[in-house]
């Protein structure tokens, strides 16, 4: 009796240590896997939101960050990243002062920090440099028409353990967009200086400025280990281990046209990008969406893979299918349409008002 006992007793002390064991495997995040639209909202309005869709799914939460915080942005959503435990949310708002940063948990979406002025001012771009540090591109303190970039830039240094900016990092008017590649950053500016700064991570300091020609807009790297930068009406290949332009490639032939939006294909080797015009009569961009291959010799324009323009592009990595943002107007709901690398339309998906930009995930 005594033997069947510590038998039985022994079977289930087994059974709670394999329970306890599972009990400690973490469950996985609601928003670890699928696609997050940035909706960029009526500037005048404050209503810019992100949403969030499975890629299976055909339906979206349209604010997440309202469904887990019971509140808005209070802004215009200008720019996302994930680094670490943590997503950041660039929020600019219509009025002076009230730009930020929101910092919320990577998978719950809960809000754990709001970084706002002075040290955050017109924010453009976010990049994460480390699980515990992300660089913010500002233009900082506008002035007013027609000289809005009356202020130099900077890029705010956020430590993540604290949630505090720590630096800023001096840069040229404009302070936009921004790649890393591998150490370095390469920041661009929309003020239409020539300057492309890089930026050393390891000691968040300038390096050096290359001058490749009017407003550089880093792209993104290749499958080559090229950096490929949007300088006016053309695209240009840089070198990062020589800074030398390798090919400068003028965007089509059409004057009223201007290429925008660029997103590289999963493979590296080629580039979807929006070839449009604003037009004054409807007020809204009209043109195509475009490909060109990184080993093209000239990129004629003429040739659209989707015969639409969007409010924002992007290419999932996971199944190559292409993103474009459609926006009816800025004062109603969004869509996201989903279209094969051929140009063949699969969907379309309801997000919140002006989709601008994706994070696949």
């Amino acid at each position: 009796m005594k033997k069947q006992f510590l038998k039985v007793l022994g079977v289930v002390l087994l059974v709670g240590t394999m329970n306890a064991c599972r009990e400690k495997e973490p469950e996985p995040e609601y928003y670890e896997l699928g696609v997050m639209v940035l909706n960029a909202g009526n500037f005048f309005d404050n209503n810019g939101s992100v949403s969030f869709f499975k890629r299976e799914k055909t339906t979206a939460e349209t604010d997440v960050f309202s469904d887990k915080n019971g509140r808005s942005f209070s802004g215009g959503v200008q720019g996302y990243a994930e680094t670490g435990e943590h997503s950041l949310i660039l929020v600019d708002n219509d009025k002076a002062g009230l730009d930020k940063v929101e910092i919320v948990n990577l998978g719950k979406w809960t809000s754990e920090a709001s970084l706002g002025a002075p040290d955050i001012e017109n924010p453009r771009a976010v990049i994460g440099i480390s699980p515990t540090k992300a660089y913010v591109s500002c233009y900082g303190a506008t002035g007013v028409f027609p000289n809005y970039f009356a202020n130099p830039g900077y890029v705010a240094v956020i430590d993540l353990s604290t949630l505090k900016v720590i630096k800023k990092i001096p840069a040229q008017k404009g302070a936009a967009k921004m790649v890393k590649f591998g150490n370095d950053v390469y920041l661009g500016n929309d003020s239409g200086a020539a300057e492309l700064l890089v930026i050393d991570t390891a000691t968040d300091a300038v390096k050096r400025t290359l001058k490749i020609g009017a407003g550089p807009e880093p792209i993104s790297p290749d499958a080559n280990g090229k950096l490929w930068v949007k300088t006016g009406f053309s695209v240009v290949r840089l070198n990062p281990q020589t800074d030398q332009v390798e090919a400068t490639l003028k965007v089509g032939t059409d004057p009223r046209k201007s290429p925008s939006s660029f997103a590289v294909t999963p493979d590296g080797r080629g580039f979807y990008y929006i070839y449009s015009f604003y037009d004054t009569v409807s007020g809204v961009n009209k043109g195509e969406t475009h490909y060109f291959s990184i080993d093209d010799t000239s990129i004629p324009g003429n040739k659209p893979i989707i015969n639409r323009a969007f409010t924002g592009l992007g290419v999932d990595p996971l199944q190559g299918l292409i993103y474009g943002g459609v926006t009816p107007s800025y004062k109603q709901a969004g869509y996201v349409a989903r279209y094969r690398p051929n140009g063949e339309k699969l969907d379309s998906i309801k997000v919140g008002i002006a989709p601008s930009g994706f994070f696949f995930k």
